[in-house]
């Protein structure tokens, strides 16, 4: 196999093991009371997401709400572009998922993304869209088109009185300049089937990929901010002609004076430390969508009576307002810092999977108690079967009798006296014995011979021999069809060696016979009867020297036989060898896998998985032998012929590995424990008893406290000695029946300074932590301050960043 074809192999089964991991953690989490409960949303939800640059974080966002929401399906997605091909023109794309949950509508606005920019993108593109009639009854289209696909999800949410709208951006994004327009005519028809709309912002701003473009990106990104604190200002209004009928009828839509969004969160790729966020902005989705979980979630009821019993508070969103608006009433910006400790599924999935393949392949090593004739029988190499087999290439005949019948010269019994054998046989036959012994003996056997070392009858009888014993395969073929000591190869060599000298022997009785003299012979002499001694010659000198030649012929088809054996049993060790080194390399591919995962995981959540799961895998696999015998996993529902399945191909093992391991392991009981319980035990999988190192439960609960905290720092960067009114509160996420979360419900009550809230889901296999704080000013941020320095350069060099007009109407920059 090439390098290329090995490579593209190990690539496939690579994406089949993430596929299988992904699948598992999948499952755990929608498992219910036996894993993880989803929550449910309570209203309807809209994620309306502005520009090309936001796109990537639309697909983290609905992946997250589809495996984390109960009726996740029903939540809407729209993504406003300007880029495309196909799609210009204003028309609507759907996503090619079948639920019709993802919209992309291009508008036919060009915001030159390629090349330098121009110095009035943005203005041109809110110019451009407010003359095209073509871009504005395009988008009331598909605007309506949205509305009745969330109408047609109704019966999975609660109440179908109010939606959730919640607008994503990024903040260099030019297509934001058309924030106020989108938002509006967006909450403008939904407020046709709604009784109320709350619409949010998110605004993710990025310090970390700002190498090539950082100069006109940070100037770009301070003007949306500059006008997002006038959109947010409490006398802001907004008057438009943007609802279109399908005559062209333009309707009026009007924003009475007041914020424009409910909330703003702004999330950065840096924290509030400084430090870059692994995974970039893209991982405020995960943000993102808990936020919305917080605000809109399906309370249940048991879950409220935890929360009362823990004197844990709700998320109220209105107090949360109040708490981030200053004394001046400016309004307050907010942000929030997430980190999760969970069971490492896909860790766990990819580890069990590797320990039970490696436990598996180290049955297919065993070797059997068997003695070397055994070994030789299975393969048909036995001394009984190697006589079978050459008796079967010589033809079943009287040679003797047969030969009596040749023609003979007529030559007197005293001239062929002083002859020795060779001699007389040639007077009295000349080339017919010989002719008659090659036409009759020799040229059938080496026919037959022929034919046999053609058709490979040595792996044929390992196949056939494979159904009687199937604990021998390929690792046993590949050991015993080495040249190595004590191999089957060996003694085959050896069997060699033994017939080469016994057909030196029998040629060199057959030579000696040749050359004894007719008068020594013990030929019974009749006396003047001439043709009777001479008759009496001929059955001496067949018996003397045909017999031997005919031994001679089974010595020599034995042990040319012997050499084909030989050459096929080298071709079965290359066949069988290129098997189980590529069932070696996919115990190599299960274990990199595995490891690679365990790497990514948090150090200290990653600890002793291989070490821990290796030994759950193995009391499990020993308690499943105990009940079900230790050919459970050769059965043909499971494993099946392992040595068949690696013939196939690893991705054929490979996919019957993982089913047999989802059945029969994942499944058990040891693989569900409470997700501190699990860290618990694996965390001290390494401790020896007596060990004063043990981790006790109130060890692990401070440590997993404190990771939580740590993790989740807020997602922006703020100068804290011009903050004047941070507001801080904390909601954890987890299981009401874990211990940890009643242990963080009660940390630090009587120390701390935020909010604390719990929220309580049926999930076993992991906690979350949001930290929200909010009270900034825009004017406080690392990269307003970063950027105004680009924003007064660009726009000092003719740079225009803003709609006409509206720089005029933006407060001054602080």
């Amino acid at each position: 196999m090439g390098a290329g074809m090995e490579f593209k192999l190990n690539n496939t089964l690579k994406r089949d093991l993430e596929k299988y991991a992904a699948q598992y953690a999948a499952e755990q989490e929608r498992q219910g009371s036996l894993g993880d409960g989803r929550s449910s949303i309570h209203y309807p939800a809209l994620f309306l997401f502005v520009g090309d640059l936001v796109e990537p974080a639309m697909a983290s966002v609905r992946e997250i709400n589809q495996l984390k929401w109960d009726n996740g399906e029903g939540v809407v997605y729209l993504q406003i572009g300007t880029e495309g091909r196909e799609e210009q023109g204003g028309r609507e794309h759907r996503d090619s998922s079948e639920d019709g949950q993802v919209t992309r509508h291009i508008l036919p606005l060009s915001t030159e993304q390629t090349g330098r920019p121009s110095k009035t993108m943005r203005k041109d593109v809110h110019r451009r869209f407010h003359d095209s009639e073509q871009a504005l009854f395009g988008l009331n289209r598909t605007l309506r088109r949205v509305s009745n696909r969330i109408a047609e999800y109704g019966r999975l949410y609660s109440s179908f009185d109010r939606i959730y709208v919640t607008v994503v951006t990024r903040a260099d994004d030019p297509l934001n300049v058309l924030l106020p327009e989108l938002t509006k005519l967006t909450e403008t028809i939904l407020a046709q089937s709604f009784k109320s709309v709350q619409t949010d912002l998110h605004v993710l701003v990025s310090e970390m990929e700002q190498v090539d473009s950082f100069g006109y990106a940070s100037a770009a990104g301070l003007a949306f901010l500059r006008e997002l604190d006038y959109m947010q200002a409490l006398d802001y209004t907004f008057s438009g002609n943007l609802l279109v009928t399908e005559d062209g009828i333009s309707i009026p839509v009007v924003h009475p004076s007041s914020p424009l969004f409910d909330l703003v969160y702004i999330l950065s790729d840096k924290n509030e430390r400084g430090t870059g966020v692994s995974g970039g902005w893209i991982e405020n989705a995960e943000i993102i969508c808990r936020i919305c979980l917080l605000k809109n979630r399906k309370q249940d009821p048991d879950a409220l009576g935890a929360v009362a019993s823990t004197g844990a508070n709700t998320y109220n969103n209105t107090s949360f307002k109040n708490n981030i608006r200053t004394t001046s009433d400016q309004h307050g910006y907010a942000s929030a810092g997430f980190a999760e400790i969970r069971r490492p599924n896909q860790p766990i999935a990819l580890a069990v999977l590797y320990h039970l393949y490696r436990y598996l392949l180290d049955l297919m090593r065993q070797e059997p108690d068997w003695s070397m004739k055994d070994k030789l029988a299975f393969f048909g190499l036995d001394a009984s079967s190697v006589e079978r087999k050459v008796e079967g290439l010589l033809h079943e005949q009287d040679l003797v009798g047969g030969m009596s019948g040749i023609m003979t010269h007529n030559v007197s019994f005293s001239d062929l006296k002083p002859l020795s054998l060779r001699e007389a046989e040639r007077a009295l036959f000349g080339q017919g014995a010989e002719a008659y012994f090659r036409d009759n003996m020799v040229r059938p056997a080496e026919e037959r011979l022929r034919q046999r070392s053609s058709q490979s009858s040595l792996l044929r009888r390992a196949e056939q021999s494979r159904t009687e014993y199937p604990e021998i395969g390929y690792f046993q073929w590949a050991s015993w069809s080495d040249s190595s000591p004590g191999s089957v190869r060996e003694a085959l060599l050896g069997l060699i060696r033994d017939k080469s000298v016994q057909l030196e022997s029998a040629r060199a009785l057959l030579e000696q016979r040749q050359q004894e003299q007719v008068e020594d012979q013990p030929i019974k002499r009749a006396l003047f009867r001439d043709k009777q001694n001479v008759r009496n010659l001929i059955d001496c000198l067949l018996e003397r020297v045909y017999v031997p030649k005919t031994e001679l012929l089974r010595l020599e088809n034995e042990l040319q036989l012997l050499r084909i054996y030989d050459s096929e049993m080298e071709q079965l060790h290359s066949f069988s060898r290129s098997i189980t080194t590529a069932l070696e390399a996919l115990e190599r591919t299960l274990r990199e896998a595995a490891e690679e995962r365990i790497a990514a995981a948090d150090e200290y959540i990653g600890q002793n998985v291989m070490e821990y799961y290796g030994k759950v895998t193995e009391a499990l696999i020993a308690d499943l032998e105990a009940k079900r015998g230790r050919d459970v996993w050769f059965e043909e529902r499971y494993m099946g012929d392992i040595n068949r399945l690696a013939a196939e191909g690893n991705e054929r093992l490979l996919q019957r590995l993982m089913e047999v391991c989802h059945a029969l392991l994942l499944t058990a009981e040891p693989l569900r424990l409470p997700f501190e319980e699990e860290l618990l035990q694996r965390a001290n999988v390494t401790i020896t008893y007596g060990d004063k190192n043990v981790l006790t439960r109130d060890d692990l609960f401070r440590r997993l406290y404190r990771t939580l905290e740590d993790q989740a720092v807020v997602r922006i960067r703020v100068f804290d000695y011009t903050q004047e009114h941070r507001y801080e509160e904390k909601y954890f996420f987890g299981d009401h029946h874990s211990a940890f979360m009643d242990y963080a419900a009660h940390a630090e009550e009587t120390s701390r300074i935020y909010k604390l809230g719990v929220v309580y889901e049926e999930r076993s296999s992991g906690v979350e932590k949001l930290n929200l704080m909010g009270g900034f000013h825009l004017e406080d941020l690392m990269v307003y301050r970063n950027g105004k320095v680009y924003y007064d350069s660009y726009t000092e060099n003719g740079y225009e960043l803003h709609p006409a007009g509206l720089a005029d109407k933006l407060s001054p920059m602080r």
